[in-house]
């Protein structure tokens, strides 16, 4: 993956924790992700730092849903992208 494609995804998940906070009025707590200090804006960065902070941030953002119950989703998995269309 490129850095630039690591900054984008870096991005997403700050902004979805962003949303979930702003939606829910629940804080996030991301203590690992905030003591890397790093974020998407630090492009000065090399991509190994900013790895780090999307699975750090990622996997914290998954266990808080998870301790909330939210983390369950139902989906139903397609074999061929013909089933996914046919499923529509």
């Amino acid at each position: 993956m490129q850095k630039e494609e690591l900054l984008h995804l870096h991005m997403l998940f700050v902004h979805v924790k962003k949303y979930y906070e702003a939606t829910y009025g629940d804080e996030v707590c991301t203590a690992g992700y905030d003591g890397l200090s790093i974020s998407p804006v630090h492009i000065h960065k090399n991509k190994s730092c900013h790895k780090e902070a999307i699975l750090m941030l990622g996997d914290e953002l998954v266990s808080y849903l998870k301790s909330k119950g939210l983390a369950s989703l139902d989906y139903q998995e397609y074999s061929t992208p013909d089933e996914v269309i046919a499923g529509q």
